[in-house]
């Protein structure tokens, strides 16, 4: 079964500083048909302006992770970690049984980012936070794994049975992943045209598709290209 989600059926929150369509329900906004996929919780397109940001405020029992797009953005935490990370850099944050933390767009420039928080395999364990590298030229052409369970080099590890991915296909070009019994993707378009097992077409900044019990899901760039991430989820 999939399921496509047009980047116009999003929740939007709009203020003077923040810019964020929402996948799913939070903060003031809801609705239970789309309340949770497995254990992606929420799924946010923000641009934060410069020199602006979320001050310091706590989280548990979740792993939250940013994919910086465009700008930079600040991390600091009641661990003592302070990061800065820009295009190509991912930040993951484990609340576990507790964590105050901010995150700051600390620039003159616009800060673009999509923030991935899943729910954990272990709501218990300790708070931790790590930041990952991946190398922007690695997308094209393939599905690049940048958070994954074990981690590794350029990677970010999570504290659930789920791998991001990430790619950049030219026009024509196709990859195709082979989802295993049980699992469920979602997947999210940055930019260009992307047709889904041939049926299924994101068009638009934003279009997402949710995939479950599909064997496997051929991904072909249309036009120009596309730009887009994946997660494989419980």
């Amino acid at each position: 079964m999939i399921i496509l989600d047009p980047s116009e059926s999003r929740f939007r929150t709009e203020l003077e500083w923040l810019s964020s369509r929402l996948s799913f329900p939070f903060a003031d906004h809801y609705d239970p048909r789309r309340e949770a996929f497995g254990p992606l919780k929420v799924f946010n397109n923000d641009t934060i302006k410069g020199n602006h940001g979320f001050g310091a405020h706590p989280h548990r029992e979740m792993e939250i992770v940013s994919v910086v797009l465009a700008g930079q953005l600040k991390h600091e935490d009641s661990l003592g970690n302070t990061a800065v990370t820009g295009f190509g850099g991912v930040q993951r944050m484990s609340a576990g049984t507790g964590i105050i933390h901010s995150e700051v767009n600390p620039s003159d420039e616009d800060c673009t980012l999509v923030q991935i928080w899943i729910a954990p395999s272990d709501r218990l364990r300790e708070p931790s936070y790590e930041t990952s590298h991946y190398d922007p030229e690695a997308l094209n052409g393939r599905l690049l794994p940048i958070v994954s369970p074990a981690g590794g080099e350029g990677l970010s590890s999570i504290g659930q049975d789920t791998t991001i991915y990430m790619s950049r296909l030219s026009g024509g070009e196709a990859v195709t992943f082979r989802q295993a019994a049980g699992r469920r993707s979602f997947l999210f378009l940055f930019d260009g045209r992307l047709s889904v097992n041939d049926g299924h077409e994101l068009t638009q900044q934003g279009d997402a598709v949710r995939a479950e019990n599909e064997p496997e899901l051929a991904l072909r760039a249309q036009g120009g290209g596309a730009f887009f991430l994946l997660i494989d989820l419980p």
